[in-house]
């Protein structure tokens, strides 16, 4: 992460209301150029809406800040010009070739030097090898390269991707998110909307948004510890029965299986390895301490906001 300290975005009670519901509620944030923030939650829980009021292209019913030293009320215009955005859905055309695809993009954008922009960019996204063949040929793994060229040919200084990777194989992903980080080291900052753990877990910070609302925030690590759950793995012959008792006992939260492990995790401490070790004298298996993930975290999150949510 690009450590300078510059502050790109700076926003102060975010708050969007569509008719009587209210999409996003009081959100606050910071964030430094060059960092990969992650926006994870549930559908229809803000995370897309937040991003859109932060990159001016959507207006906040109230709340203030700016983007990349614009006010995103009164110079969104402003910001938009240098915002890159990848959307999931392959939206270039796939009957023109790779290279006719970003001359298009490049037109739009009024660059320059067009020839000069699409030859550094299919140079520098690996695309030369294939610049004439047509979209509409490529793998998923391809498209996305393509998409993410045309997205920051005009060189952007922010990036949003939603849903950036899905439909991918795991190697196109891996490339895909190293290219996202070269990009982050050279002080490109980039928000990714996602629901994905493996997406999180590789951005430098997490925002969490259940019901328009942030109700956990910080690297993935920072979240984890935090968060004050403990789990075991609990495996062996009789490792499935053992998940059908644990279900509903003290302490335990979440019984999940891991291949022919169960993973169970809870918040408090004692009840959980009570209730284990309890069951473990029942059935064949053994028990041991195990890691507590961010997708068990987040499980619990998005618990936690249904039940504020019903109570209101």
């Amino acid at each position: 992460m690009n450590a300078n300290g510059e502050t790109v975005i700076d926003v102060r009670g975010l708050t969007k209301r569509f008719g009587d519901k209210v999409a996003v509620d009081d959100v606050d944030m910071t964030v430094a150029r060059g960092e990969i923030v992650g926006f994870l939650g549930p559908n229809g829980s803000g995370k897309t809406t937040t991003i859109r009021m932060i990159c001016g292209l959507l207006r906040p019913d109230g709340g203030e800040g700016t983007c990349l030293g614009h006010d995103i009320v009164r110079e969104a215009e402003a910001i938009k010009r240098q915002v890159g955005y990848m959307t999931q859905r392959f939206s270039l055309y796939e009957d023109l070739t790779i290279r006719e695809n970003l001359e298009f993009v490049a037109r739009l954008y009024a660059l320059s030097n067009l020839r000069q922009s699409v030859n550094e960019t299919v140079e520098g996204l690996g695309l030369k090898s294939r610049q004439h063949q047509l979209a509409g040929t490529l793998s998923g793994g391809w498209k996305q390269r393509l998409a993410l060229a045309a997205c920051i040919m005009h060189k952007p200084r922010l990036l949003l991707l939603d849903e950036p990777t899905a439909g991918v194989d795991p190697k196109a992903r891996r490339e895909f998110w190293d290219e996202i980080h070269h990009l982050a080291e050279d002080g490109l900052t980039v928000l990714v909307s996602t629901h994905y753990m493996d997406e999180a877990e590789r951005c430098h910070r997490v925002v969490y948004i259940a019901y328009g609302t942030i109700v956990a925030r910080g690297t993935a690590e920072e979240i984890i510890e935090s968060s004050g759950l403990g789990t075991f793995v609990v495996a062996g012959q009789g490792a499935a029965a053992a998940a059908r008792a644990l279900n509903g006992m003290p302490g335990v939260e979440q019984v999940a299986a891991f291949g022919q492990d169960i993973h169970v995790v809870g918040s408090h401490g004692p009840s959980l390895a009570e209730s284990v070790h309890e069951v473990a004298e029942r059935y064949p298996i053994h028990v041991a301490p195990g890691e507590t993930t961010l997708e068990d975290v987040f499980i619990r999150l998005m618990s936690d906001a249904q039940v504020n949510e019903n109570g209101r």
